[in-house]
């Protein structure tokens, strides 16, 4: 049986334009993967400790010798590499802000990037890599290649980078200018945040059409 992990990160609630493309992919999953199982974490809702002093310690010291507070950093780390190594699919929503990543997503990347568990010590191969991962990029500006801003989006080039060592590669679908609708300064560039939401709308459809088609 299939298995998607679907994580959100957004704080916008049913606002946020990430939560709306990640909702859809999982409709369009489900729908091709019928009997499949749904797992879902809110990075936002319940965000995860950030990375510190006993989730690093964790890492080096072997597991009979942690002390309380590592022991639960350690099980922090084998519950989310765990998900992410029984799903199939995992749909990521990565709203952008102050040009980065929340830094839920981060902590989040921290807790899997752990030896045994993420990668091999050994010869610091990803161990993580066999599912399917894709990335619902929300951008209220625009960062494209011409824009003033062009590279400004340090979270979709950090992320790729991050889960490499952990064996992930992601495929990125994005939506931007997404302030257009409510920022008046932003309003003649409703054209073209409408046409980034149809595109990155009509990507997510596609992504498991012929799967759909051949159920």
């Amino acid at each position: 049986m299939a298995t998607l992990l679907h994580l959100d990160a957004s704080i916008q609630g049913d606002s946020s334009v990430s939560r709306q493309l990640t909702a859809r992919a999982a409709a369009a999953w489900r729908a091709a993967h019928p009997g499949g199982t749904v797992v879902y974490r809110d990075l936002a809702a319940d965000p995860l400790p950030h990375f510190d002093a006993a989730a690093h310690l964790s890492r080096g010291v072997p597991q009979d010798q942690h002390t309380p507070e590592q022991a639960r950093s350690w099980a922090r780390m084998e519950e989310l590499t765990s998900e992410i190594a029984a799903a199939d699919t995992v749909l990521l929503g990565l709203p952008i802000y102050n040009f980065g990543a929340p830094s839920t997503v981060k902590a989040w990347l921290d807790h899997l990037v752990a030896p045994g568990l993420g990668f091999d010590p050994a010869n610091r191969q990803g161990l993580l890599g066999t599912c399917e991962f894709i990335v619902l990029v929300s951008r209220g500006g625009g960062y494209a290649e011409g824009t003033p801003r062009h590279g400004w989006d340090h979270a979709s080039a950090w992320l790729p980078h991050g889960l490499s060592l952990v064996g992930i590669e992601p495929r990125f679908i994005t939506a931007e200018l997404t302030l257009a609708t409510v920022d008046p300064g932003m309003s003649d560039l409703v054209p073209l945040a409408e046409e980034s939401r149809r595109q990155a709308e009509a990507e997510i459809d596609s992504l498991w059409a012929p799967a759909l088609a051949g159920a």
